[in-house]
């Protein structure tokens, strides 16, 4: 076919498709042949190829060696090797007819892949009023290859696209061996799967236990799992869990969870646990209208290990949960949050807002001038509570308003000058509370001070090294000051009530505001930040890495207070990649005053293929000021993978506490893939300083089709295969 022929065949097929659609929308046709050379016979509609013609228009793609094309009706006719995709979908036949108007499709004998499914059949017949597709003697699997290792077997297969799959008359084969009849099966495209989950296994806490849960969901927007647990040492669990989505109404979840516990043992203060033990979460959260949006979270439980002894992975992440309600609202320039949080119950320390009301404004430039603007004022009323009545309870209105000014300048084009000039004002009202003798009070605070900062680099064009991957280099140096003066407050921290106060934490806290957040607090400060950010960058096959990112900082108190010392901690997070997949990483508190090193978290992470990977951790940590050596570590963490083959993989995990030589957790898993299914043995021993050690040995199936965890997950959440 000349070009000039494609030419006015293309304008051809632009003409029929704007008499389907009402719009201009181009049909392309062309050989599959390296020669793009094709046969076209214009008074029947017939293009022949012997490599094949390929068809396409808007998301369907069709191919075959023999193709005829009505115009009037928009119905192809295809010969040999036919292939349609069309959107997720994938079609394979001999002989084949498709209308692209009502994307109908009629075969004698067929093939397809419909994520996740592949199915197969005669007689392949479409519905022009509802888009249904039927087929004789067919079958089902999500197992990819020419003899499935398992299948549903149907006397007639309906599919509805892009809503379910339907196999009546079905039977479940492995291999060819028939093990389960069901009149009738259906399958939703549209919503997730249904389906049993069953964890067998054994733990030295529970005794054998089999967890096991029916995944069910009968509307596209409402999803529920009905959870059945037996533990032989501590009985019968139930629950129920739900999840919907309503539009504009929001989304809900709702977990539930209930059992009769043979061995609840204590709480922390030694007192016997309820045997009826439970938990309840529901979390619902909406966007009310553009920029309005609602968030709450409910926990209640029955006591404060329900969730430690039942929900190891929920526990690990969160293990003392908040209840609150948050409504926030944004502009341009400003937010405003209104939140409530309550406490439910004794076993927690929480300070309650009831409600507390925030308004920000985000840093922003007044008119034309050169300053900038920000602030923070809050109202709220506030309730210390110490878990089990520890400490008196305590309890104060507080309203607080924080203003600053900033000008940002350039200076020399290189030099970025922040001087800063703010205030804050904050009320308490009379404390409220058993043996409280803090009246009324207002306290003034003043701040000033600078940040300097700049960003240099220089690039390396022919730099090449093939030891460290090196092809070009950049470094980039990043030096800040930041100089920070707030003169003593009108009243101490000592003289008023604490409700927001400062957290331990393994990063320094900021030493400006509004980022320093513990309001009640705040005290005298005059100090120098001195940071320093370096990184060397190369390019490499995965596009443009960081060789080397490293991180200082360390503070110089020109005037410390009696809890203070002349310099804080020396603070660096350093990160080597000397190849792509290989990491070395690096995070040191060091005091210099004492000359002792209070933190170091040390990694080495090898991943050079999808064989084996390796990580060594190492976590020295003296602990935290008054909380004694107990809260310290000196711990050794050590994960390995390995891959046999294609069909077998092993993963060890290790936790060893070098302080006195325990072995404080040890983790094995054994991975068999069985092509369309994968299964896991699972082992573990935990030895802790006080009791027994504790057994547990698990065992689990997941289709490949629908996983049972997300990608990685259960990499990096290995103990969520025991709950």
């Amino acid at each position: 076919m000349s070009r000039a022929s494609r030419f006015l065949f293309a304008l051809w097929l632009l003409g029929s498709a704007a008499v389907w659609a009402g719009e201009p929308e181009t049909i392309e046709l062309r050989s599959l042949s390296p020669e793009g050379e094709f046969e076209y016979d214009e008074a029947t509609g017939v293009a022949t190829s012997p490599t094949g013609v390929e068809l396409r228009y808007r998301d369907v793609r069709l191919t075959a060696h023999r193709v005829r094309f009505e115009r009037a009706s928009g119905e192809v006719a295809a010969e040999g090797n036919v292939r349609l995709e069309r959107g997720t979908e994938l079609w394979v036949a001999e002989q084949l007819r498709y209308n692209f108007l009502t994307r109908t499709l009629d075969t004698s004998s067929f093939r397809a892949g419909v994520r996740p499914f592949f199915t197969g059949g005669e007689g392949l017949s479409g519905n022009l009023t509802n888009r249904v597709q039927s087929a004789t003697n067919a079958f089902v699997t999500t197992d990819d290859y020419a003899t499935p290792a398992y299948r549903i077997r149907a006397r007639r297969l309906t599919f509805v696209p892009g809503r379910y799959l339907e196999a009546r008359g079905a039977t479940l084969l492995l291999g060819s061996v028939p093990v389960f009849y069901l009149p009738r099966y259906r399958h939703y495209l549209d919503r997730p799967p249904n389906g049993f989950e069953v964890k067998p296994g054994y733990r030295s806490l529970y005794g054998p236990y089999l967890l096991s849960a029916y995944h069910w969901s009968p509307l596209t927007n409402l999803e529920t799992s009905v959870h059945l647990d037996l533990r032989q040492k501590r009985g019968l669990g139930t629950g129920l869990d739900l999840s919907s989505q309503l539009g504009a109404w929001g989304t809900n979840e709702l977990a539930t969870y209930f059992t009769y516990d043979f061995e609840p043992g204590t709480n922390s203060i030694g007192q016997d646990l309820n045997p009826h033990r439970w938990r309840v979460r529901y979390a619902h959260s909406a966007y009310l209208r553009t920029n309005l949006t609602f968030r709450g979270q409910l926990h209640a439980q029955s006591d404060e290990f329900v969730t430690r002894d039942f929900f190891e992975r929920q526990y690990r992440e969160n293990p003392q949960p908040q209840s609150f309600a948050n409504l926030n609202q944004r502009w341009s320039n400003f937010t405003l949050d209104v939140l409530a949080q309550g406490q439910l119950f004794d076993f927690y320390e929480t300070v309650e807002r009831l409600p507390d009301v925030q308004l920000t404004g985000t840093r922003q430039q007044l008119g034309i001038s050169p300053f900038y603007y920000e602030s923070e004022s809050s109202a709220a009323w506030l309730r210390r509570r110490f878990a089990y009545d520890a400490q008196p309870h305590y309890a104060a209105f507080r309203a607080d308003t924080y203003h600053q000014l900033l000008l940002p300048q350039t200076l020399f084009g290189w030099l970025n000058l922040t001087p800063r000039l703010g205030g804050r004002f904050t009320w308490y009202g009379e404390q409220e509370g058993e043996g409280t003798v803090l009246d009324s009070t207002d306290r003034w605070v003043f701040n000033t001070g600078a940040e300097v900062a700049t960003k240099a680099s220089r690039l390396w064009r022919g730099v090449e090294n093939r030891l460290f991957d090196v092809h070009g280099l950049r470094h980039i140096v990043e030096p800040s000051v930041n100089y920070v003066f707030v003169p003593d407050p009108s009243v101490e921290p000592p003289r008023l009530p604490q409700f927001d106060y400062e957290l331990n934490s393994f990063r320094l806290l900021p030493v400006d505001y509004p980022d320093y957040v513990a309001i009640d607090a705040i005290n005298a400060q005059n100090a120098f930040r001195f940071g320093l950010r370096n990184r060397l960058q190369t390019l490499r096959a995965a596009g443009l890495e960081n060789l080397v990112n490293w991180d200082l900082t360390l503070d110089w108190r020109l005037d410390p207070r009696p809890d203070q010392r002349t310099f804080g901690d020396l603070y660096s997070a350093l990160e080597f990649r000397p190849r792509s997949w290989l990491l070395l990483s690096s995070v040191i508190r060091y005091d210099l005053n004492e000359a002792d090193l209070r933190l170091a978290y040390s990694t080495v992470s090898l991943e050079p293929n999808d064989r084996w990977s390796w990580r060594l951790a190492h976590r020295y940590f003296t602990g935290w000021p008054g909380e004694g050596p107990e809260s310290g570590n000196n711990l050794f963490i050590n994960s390995l993978r390995f891959k046999l083959n294609e069909n077998w993989s092993l993963r060890a995990v290790h936790y060893f506490e070098a302080r006195d030589g325990n072995l404080d957790e040890q983790f094995y898993v054994v991975q068999r893939d069985f092509r369309s299914w994968t299964g896991a043995l699972v082992f573990r021993i935990r030895n802790p300083r006080f009791g027994d050690a504790d057994y547990s040995i698990g065992a689990m199936l997941s289709l490949k089709a629908f996983p049972r965890y997300s990608l990685n997950s259960d990499r990096d959440y290995h103990h969520s295969l025991f709950d």
